[in-house]
């Protein structure tokens, strides 16, 4: 099914909108519009991945129960081929739910019903937050910063354990490096909040201990015994210094 485009030439950055009920996919995109950004929609998965491809957008707005290809699914394959971000909207609130999409790569969820404020400062707070760190000053090797058999370098966005790498989404890896450059601090979920997605982000905290599951599910790492992450109780998360 054919869509519109809606925006303007200079728009502060290109939304993909993935709803299958038409009138609600006009609407966020309309809204979209309106807060400045150029915004497009497609009704079923299949099309947002063509448009994803073509585009390049900077945040996608994905459905969770899209009919044929999921929300999951199309999710998984956006992360082949794009780093833009992920806002999984659902229109379920079960744990599981938001779970399964962050663990495709999703870098936020959103339940239905949602207010147009609420939507669009979440897309706001992701596109503040910056696709790339600054290089660390005296180049890569001063970069990388060494945990027992974890290696993280944080210029080049790399990971390895046991000298094998590890792919992690964007989140999961900033995640990680923010806890790797300061291992002596231990970072409220709150303070991991302000620094990696936006001190203006409003949802619930429990995102961050989510994506902190699923980064140490790649890394290996028991949570009960851990060798890189360490849960401070009542704090946040801190890394575990060898």
């Amino acid at each position: 099914m054919s869509t519109a485009t809606t925006g303007r030439p200079g728009a502060a950055g290109t939304v993909l909108v993935v709803e299958d009920e038409p009138d609600l996919a006009r609407m966020v995109a309309t809204y979209m519009t309106h807060a400045g950004y150029r915004a497009e929609v497609a009704l079923t998965g299949r099309d947002a991945l063509e448009r994803a491809r073509r585009l390049d957008p900077d945040v996608v707005l994905l459905d969770l129960g899209l009919p044929g290809l999921d929300g999951v699914e199309v999710c998984r394959q956006l992360r082949t081929f794009t780093d833009c971000y992920v806002l999984m909207v659902t229109a379920r609130s079960d744990e599981i739910d938001k779970i399964v999409g962050l663990s495709v790569g999703a870098d936020d969820y959103i339940t239905k019903p949602f207010s147009p404020r609420e939507l669009v400062a979440r897309v706001q707070a992701v596109l503040r937050r910056p696709r790339r760190p600054a290089p660390a000053e005296g180049g890569s090797g001063d970069s990388e910063r060494t945990f027992g058999d974890l290696v993280v370098d944080l210029d080049g966005r790399r990971v390895r354990v046991d000298s094998r790498p590890v792919e992690l989404t964007r989140t999961e890896f900033d995640i990680l490096a923010l806890l790797a450059a300061s291992p002596t601090v231990a970072f409220s979920r709150r303070r991991i909040l302000d620094e990696v997605w936006d001190p203006g982000w409003i949802g619930d905290e429990h995102v961050v201990d989510v994506h902190v599951a699923h980064l140490r599910a790649k890394l290996g790492d028991d949570p009960g015994t851990p060798r890189y992450i360490d849960t401070v109780r009542g704090v946040g998360y801190r890394m575990v210094r060898p």
